[in-house]
């Protein structure tokens, strides 16, 4: 039987934080990382670009690494106002977010445009955590399943595995809204994903990660991730206080 993959917890700050701000808050994640004698999960934060340096200079030598929200398909030229992945690289980045539902509504990208950004991050040696996800009204009109398989097979490029790639579910309806799935709802979509990439990837797709992402905070996170096929999670607004993302990481540990 295939050992479970090794737990995940992302903090997505989203556009949030000063210099200031940033600092407390990830010096007071150091601090937590450096009192523990092993890490239970691993652990990631996706700050805003202005304090990549910084929070990469806080917590560089401890458990937790360093992501950043979006990247640029390109490796450079005249894209003014974007950042490359190799920029992101440059800067002490091992991950990087591409797809979420803000990008997606906000900047009006599509899948193969995501697809693309997960590419460029490969190219420089990021791992990017793929984002997935169904809205309201498709989940209303029982299109949920639909959707997310859609978004899967066209964002994921070839090449997938377990070591280079991770992929968050996270319902649009559910962000910042204080509202999540079942824990039945949030199992169907994890089952068929891990279904969809088994058939696509190939056996080791097993180890490859699948994040639940949606409201998640420390009431509820050890009830997702008891869930099957849930590895970890995708945490917005619980994860700007250490107070509050601190124990999210030691239910999905």
């Amino acid at each position: 039987m295939t050992s479970a993959p090794r737990p995940l917890v992302a903090g997505n700050w989203k556009m949030n934080g000063t210099l200031a701000g940033a600092a407390e808050l990830a010096s007071g994640l150091a601090k937590l990382a450096d009192a523990q004698s092993s890490s239970p999960c691993d652990i990631l934060v996706c700050t805003p670009a202005h304090v990549l340096v910084p929070v990469f200079d806080l917590i560089r030598g401890t458990s937790i690494s360093l992501g950043a929200q979006d990247c640029h398909v390109e490796a450079s030229g005249a894209h003014t106002g974007d950042l490359s992945a190799e920029m992101l690289q440059d800067v002490g980045c091992s991950y990087v977010i591409v797809g979420h539902s803000e990008r997606r509504t906000n900047h009006g990208e599509t899948d193969s445009q995501v697809c693309e950004k997960a590419v460029a991050a490969r190219r420089a040696g990021l791992i990017p955590v793929v984002c997935v996800g169904e809205t309201e009204a498709q989940r209303d009109a029982g299109e949920a399943l639909a959707i997310v398989g859609r978004q899967l097979a066209d964002s994921l490029p070839d090449g997938t595995t377990a070591s280079n790639t991770v992929v968050a579910y996270e319902p649009v309806w559910a962000i910042g809204t204080g509202r999540t799935p079942t824990s039945e709802e949030i199992a169907d979509v994890h089952d068929a994903m891990r279904s969809q990439i088994g058939e696509r990837f190939g056996a080791d797709s097993e180890q490859l990660r699948l994040l639940y992402g949606g409201s998640v905070n420390p009431g509820n996170a050890q009830e997702i991730m008891s869930i099957t096929n849930v590895d970890g999670g995708l945490v917005g607004g619980a994860s700007l206080k250490a107070e509050t993302f601190w124990p999210i990481v030691e239910a999905f540990g």
